[in-house]
């Protein structure tokens, strides 16, 4: 099993994008990607996001795994993106918690598989202190609540830097899944948090999305021993 990276703390910029369209986040990591590969001393980025409706097509296809027609999702206002992920397609949307580590994983020398084993702890951490037991499955990676997948991981990553990075069902409308087959399965089902705390019979569960982003960059920060650095007035720390 993989183990808790243990090295000495990193220093990262951590910044909150907001609500921002795939496109534009993705340039936000490609650019900082770039930057990086061009000066390996700057430190890492992690930025946080929540995304309008879209669905994302990664390196092993996905199209084929659309149920509904383009003119539906069109109709829907869900837009579609091609990317170089890893993985096939999921859906983000408002009420999904989405963190993307521009990370250089060839200088803190991190394995993808260290990696990708600590982001699922990360999510699954945050959701245990929000009331909600998660686990790994076999059939995918990411997170899933007994049969029902809740959280997702894809990476790409050149020149040993990573982007892309993980998206944990909050509060979202998980409708939009009912027109795919997530991760290319059929017959799987997606949940999220307030969805699980419903079940428990909770209502109107507690989950301001401030207090998820701020558990999951602290229990980053903790599993791959990061510390915040202030790259500009912009950039929010943990």
């Amino acid at each position: 099993m993989p183990q808790r990276i243990n090295t000495l703390s990193r220093g990262g910029v951590f910044q909150d994008l907001g609500l921002l369209e795939y496109t534009t986040a993705l340039t936000f990591q490609e650019t900082a990607r770039k930057e990086k590969i061009e000066d390996r001393t700057r430190p890492d980025k992690i930025f946080f996001v929540q995304h309008p409706s879209v669905f994302t097509f990664g390196r092993n296809g996905g199209q084929e795994n659309l149920t509904r027609s383009e003119a539906f999702l069109k109709d829907r206002g869900v837009a579609l993106v091609q990317t170089d992920r890893g993985g096939n397609v999921t859906y983000h949307g408002p009420g999904q918690a989405v963190l993307y580590p521009v990370v250089d994983l060839e200088q803190a020398r991190i394995g993808v598989t260290d990696f990708v084993y600590g982001l699922e702890e990360i999510m699954g951490q945050t959701a245990k202190d929000f009331g909600v037991s998660i686990h790994r499955d076999p059939r995918n990676h990411g997170m899933w609540k007994d049969a029902k997948k809740i959280g997702s991981v894809g990476l790409s990553i050149k020149h040993g830097i990573s982007i892309h990075g993980l998206a944990l069902n909050v509060s979202l409308d998980l409708t939009p899944f009912s027109w795919i087959n997530p991760c290319g399965m059929s017959g799987v089902s997606m949940t999220s948090l307030a969805q699980e705390l419903k079940d428990q019979g909770l209502a109107h569960p507690p989950l301001p999305m401030e207090s998820i982003k701020e558990t999951l960059i602290t229990y980053f920060c903790q599993w791959f021993h990061f510390h915040p650095v202030k790259e500009s007035a912009h950039a929010s720390m943990c």
